[in-house]
């Protein structure tokens, strides 16, 4: 039986088809024992093994075995159930992981964006609780600069000249600050900025226009406004509040094996997770 490539398995109404060597990755595994018929709780019914457990937690068992990581969808709750699951074929590296839950939850972040004009000038300043978030959206946000004749807010005409990207002001790592708009420079030259948010190419003088572009990126990205206010001080600042659910990065197993053992098995983060 353990020489078979393909093995089908039927859990709980849902049928599962994988190789015999992604179930083998833990020999000591109930679910490696079953290839050779060392369990009896796996019945062999026409060609397919039978197990009557949960077949739809038993997704994420598979996932683990073809992949060594743990990633869950946002809104899973199931940890306890599924650890059980993991106990139950085994998966004692499985379970461990799973037990920390706090490790494995997704986390509610939060991002402000401030916005203010003032003359012919827009100013945003960007917070955020997750710092990879905002070096996400530094990598989106492009401004450009370059000296205009003759022309003001009303007239975004693109220069004749080649304009020059600038870099974003970093505060610190959870905010940025960048402008747009135009600066009466000398005689009748103006300094313009234009802002570019990826992936849309268009070159933004007017910030509302550029409000507009970042507001419905960060919504295109998974945040939910949850609220609106104007900040009154010296200058009226219109402050949009965002929150979404940051899936928490994958874990994934090093596993280190030796003949006849289960081996034992690392955590470490993913790196594939940027920013959401």
């Amino acid at each position: 039986m353990s020489s078979r490539e393909v093995v089908v398995l039927s859990v709980g109404g849902m049928r599962f088809v994988t190789r015999a060597s992604t179930l083998q990755q833990f020999p000591e595994s109930r679910l490696a024992r079953m290839l050779n018929d060392n369990d009896q709780e796996f019945k062999l019914v026409n060609g397919e093994f039978f197990v009557d457990r949960d077949g739809a937690l038993f997704s994420y068992i598979m996932d683990f075995l073809r992949t060594l990581q743990v990633s869950l969808p946002t809104d899973f709750s199931d940890y306890q159930r599924l650890q059980r699951e993991a106990e139950f074929y085994g998966l004692y590296p499985l379970a461990d992981l799973l037990s920390q839950e706090q490790l494995l939850k997704p986390r509610l972040e939060i991002l402000e964006v401030r916005f203010s004009l003032h003359e012919m000038q827009a100013f945003f300043r960007i917070f955020g609780s997750c710092s990879t978030t905002i070096e996400a959206l530094a990598e989106q946000i492009t401004v450009f600069t370059g000296q205009q004749s003759g022309q003001g807010w009303n007239r975004p005409f693109p220069s004749l000249k080649p304009l020059v990207p600038l870099p974003l002001e970093r505060p610190s790592h959870h905010d940025m600050v960048f402008l747009c708009g135009t600066e009466y420079s000398a005689g009748d030259q103006f300094m313009a900025r234009y802002v570019s948010i990826k992936p849309d190419n268009r070159k933004l003088i007017n910030g509302t226009n550029v409000l507009g572009l970042l507001l419905d990126t960060l919504l295109k990205d998974g945040f939910r406004l949850i609220s609106t206010r104007t900040v009154v001080s010296e200058e009226k600042v219109e402050c949009y509040t965002f929150e979404r659910m940051k899936r928490a990065a994958g874990l994934t197993l090093t596993v280190n094996q030796t003949p006849g053992s289960s081996g034992v098995a690392q955590a470490r983060r993913s790196q594939v997770q940027k920013g959401k």
